[in-house]
């Protein structure tokens, strides 16, 4: 029985297991590490040393960071041209008929990041592991130290502007009752608190729903349908003509965007890219604190 309206974007670790020897299937580890920094709020660290050691058969690794964002733009990370997109993903043997799967091995915003971004390029067939890495590996499942290339695939990768928001959009939407501007931070740092991204808080009339708080703490998979929805519903956001998911740099934001699909609001929620590292690092942007 299907939880979710959008189930097909989520599969579990029994679905990827029965159907490792498609044809067809791809998958993809797009783990990335958050390193506390006091001089940077964080640094980034890459998966692919972990990937090489252990990772789910037939997988290949992408790094959102180095491969994956435009660079020049100032931004740790940014959404990047449509042909670098293809060319990367075709490079890892994915076509626009491949069933792609994404996981990462600790935080679950990493797998939403790139999912995200293959739904705003187009492609059809494209979802998220439930629970990751860690769940596939406390099952007992096997995992892997070698290199599966594919041919390359074929992909047309054609981008949707309406799955991404800019700063001066929100600026023109942020007195419209009907739009729910929604933080996918931490609670601390909603109201100010901790480490920020430039100015300490939020975007003004933003509401607060942090990422973390969509998985089940012990085990990392996705929340119920139910437990979601109230979530949302508390924020207004099931209701919203528009929902607009930001947090420190695109990545967190993805996971609550994620969320929203699996419950059937895909078509109403777009990502504010550059997030906080844009916005508080503006003086005229207009922020809450508390």
């Amino acid at each position: 029985m299907n939880e979710y309206p959008n189930q097909q974007f989520l599969v579990e670790t029994e679905w990827l297991h029965r159907h490792l020897e498609d044809d067809d299937l791809r998958i993809i580890d797009s783990s990335l590490t958050l390193v506390p920094d006091p001089k940077t709020t964080y640094r980034i660290e890459s998966g692919l040393d972990s990937w090489r050691s252990a990772h789910i058969p037939g997988s290949c690794y992408v790094d959102i960071q180095e491969e994956l964002s435009q660079q020049g733009t100032g931004l740790r990370f940014t959404f990047p041209p449509a042909d670098l997109f293809a060319e990367v993903a075709t490079g890892k043997g994915i076509s626009s008929n491949s069933n792609v799967v994404i996981y990462a091995t600790n935080s679950f915003m990493w797998a939403t990041r790139l999912w995200y971004m293959f739904r705003a390029f187009g492609m059809q067939r494209v979802a998220v592991l439930n629970g990751g890495l860690a769940k596939w590996s406390s099952e007992g499942r096997q995992v892997s130290s070698a290199e599966s290339p594919h041919a390359r695939g074929k992909f047309a990768a054609t981008f949707n502007p309406a799955r991404l928001s800019t700063k001066e959009q929100i600026l023109g939407i942020m007195d419209d009752d009907d739009v729910c501007v929604l933080n996918s931070l931490s609670r601390e740092q909603h109201r100010g608190e901790g480490p920020h991204y430039g100015r300490p808080g939020r975007i003004k009339g933003s509401a607060n729903v942090p990422a973390r708080e969509l998985m089940e703490p012990e085990t990392g998979v996705v929340k119920s349908a139910a437990e979601l929805r109230a979530l949302f519903d508390d924020v207004g956001a099931l209701d919203a003509r528009q929902v607009v998911t930001y947090c420190g740099g695109g990545i967190a934001a993805t996971a609550t965007a994620f969320a929203l699909a699996l419950l059937g609001h895909e078509q109403r929620v777009s990502l504010y890219d550059a997030s906080m590292s844009e916005w508080a690092n503006d003086p005229d942007a207009p922020m809450d604190t508390g």
